[in-house]
């Protein structure tokens, strides 16, 4: 059943892996079982993440939304606490979503990279699984990966570790070593995209409230999710995931280093890496005077008489 909601998909997987593998070959790599295979996967990362870029833009977008709109969001919060009554619950969603609407955004923009790759990792996964019945004969083919290329595949590794290896289907300790490194690979570099986005590029308005506390709990949950759930990952899907992440904080460090978000930690840094690069051209960036204290109205100057000027002198 999942096979067959999922083939559309695993066939454009099947067919990018096989271009990446005949390009590489092409360039000199060895056909047959070997690297270029595991490099094909390597490929079919940067083909998917290079046609999400769009999608990306819009998430950097939709989040620099919801960092503008903490104070207001807070300032609704605040006005609703303690209230707990149908109306008013119903009347501080209302406020909200005109809220969300007004700055075009939504709670869940920065989860939409990851929700539009699952059905490609599944597609994936579901392709390397099907690797040994296509090689033997009682699957059928999956666009180019017919009998012959699904044995080169299968029989491909990583150190050892074959693409289709799953931890909890080996008994071979020196492929389960691997599989674990892959396994702690995919879940620090999770982490470490995660963290890189709300610690790096976020006002500290944004790092306050039922929110930023949804926030850090994901930040630490989703590692977890997939340090326990690798153990039945293929190596292929573990080599993607960790791609992805990787892509994902070279991604984010060139945007959150070149457009940071207003009031963040990292506008700070390119304030001060500014005014470095002007010292060092002979700019001075001067700061503005403090304004003078206003004339206070209503009250005049009261005129003085010469001898008490004279008195005082």
């Amino acid at each position: 059943m999942i096979d067959t909601i999922l083939y559309p998909i695993q066939w454009v997987v099947a067919w990018i892996m096989y271009g990446s593998h005949q390009v590489l070959t092409a360039l000199g790599m060895q056909d047959g079982p070997g690297l270029a295979w595991v490099l094909s996967i390597v490929a079919l990362t940067i083909v998917i993440r290079i046609l999400l870029i769009p999608l990306f833009f819009k998430q950097i977008k939709a989040s620099r939304g919801m960092q503008i709109m903490q104070p207001e969001l807070q300032a609704i919060q605040k006005k609703y606490k303690g209230k707990t009554d149908p109306s008013a619950r119903e009347a501080m969603g209302r406020e909200t979503m005109e809220l969300y609407r007004k700055h075009g955004t939504n709670p869940f923009a920065s989860c939409m990279p990851i929700l539009l790759q699952s059905p490609i990792f599944f597609a994936l996964f579901r392709v390397l699984y099907n690797l040994q019945p296509i090689a033997e004969g009682t699957k059928d083919p999956i666009g180019p990966i017919n009998a012959a290329v699904a044995s080169d595949i299968e029989n491909s590794d990583l150190l050892g570790a074959k693409l289709s290896d799953v931890f909890m289907q080996t008994e071979d300790w020196g492929v389960r070593a691997v599989i674990l490194v892959l396994i702690v690979a995919m879940s620090a570099t999770t982490f470490f995209t995660q963290r890189q986005l709300t610690m790096k590029n976020m006002p500290k308005a944004a790092l306050e409230g039922p929110m930023a506390n949804t926030q850090k709990i994901m930040l630490y949950a989703l590692p977890l999710i997939f340090l326990v759930s690798g153990v039945n990952f293929p190596v292929g899907v573990l080599i993607y995931w960790t791609t992805t992440n990787l892509w994902s904080m070279g991604q984010q460090f060139y945007t959150i280093r070149r457009m940071p978000a207003p009031g963040s930690e990292a506008e700070r840094l390119l304030n001060e890496r500014k005014a470095a690069k002007a010292s060092k051209k002979g700019v001075v960036v001067v700061e503005d005077e403090a304004p003078e204290a206003p004339e206070i109205r209503g009250q005049r100057q009261q005129p003085v008489r010469k001898n008490r000027q004279k008195k005082r002198k």
